[in-house]
């Protein structure tokens, strides 16, 4: 099972100069601590639940830039009609990268509403994304990444 960081890890090496990265709550001090980019904006950690419209915004005010979200599951599930607006919108350089570890992190690892039975990618399906992965083992995402972020999007990982 791959960890979060070595998620990001492998993020960090496939990240472009010009991609802005939205992160939040529990991906804020292990992404600042790979990343020192002036396109990084990590001011989301205080707003949980918001990276994801956060990011579709910036994603809509600059399309010639690609955008990644660094979200959790918890967070994700405090704001499910984001994922509907990103679908419906769509901005084509957006990629969602949803953290799941069943655990709202930040505030105490307690147990996220529906923890071990949710898929969240049967969620980003179901709010009508069409580009949708799921990754269990890092030499998987390794391998994909390239042809990943060739994607238009919206893209939910």
């Amino acid at each position: 099972m791959m960890t979060r960081d070595e998620c990001l890890d492998i993020l960090h090496r496939y990240r472009r100069n010009d991609v802005v990265v939205v992160t939040t709550m529990g991906c804020v001090r292990p992404w600042f601590a790979l990343s020192n980019s002036r396109l990084d904006f990590p001011s989301a950690g205080s707003a949980m639940g918001h990276a994801a419209d956060f990011a579709m915004g910036i994603a809509l005010a600059q399309p010639s830039r690609q955008v990644w979200a660094l979200n959790g599951d918890g967070s994700m599930l405090m704001s499910l009609g984001t994922l509907v607006t990103i679908s419906q919108t769509p901005p084509p350089n957006l990629v969602l990268f949803v953290f799941q570890n069943d655990t709202f992190e930040v505030t105490g690892n307690q147990p996220i509403p529906g923890a071990g039975s949710i898929s969240m990618t049967q969620i980003a399906h179901g709010a009508g994304f069409a580009r949708v992965h799921e990754f269990r083992e890092k030499t998987v995402l390794e391998e994909k990444m390239p042809l990943i972020l060739k994607e238009a999007g919206p893209t939910f990982i």
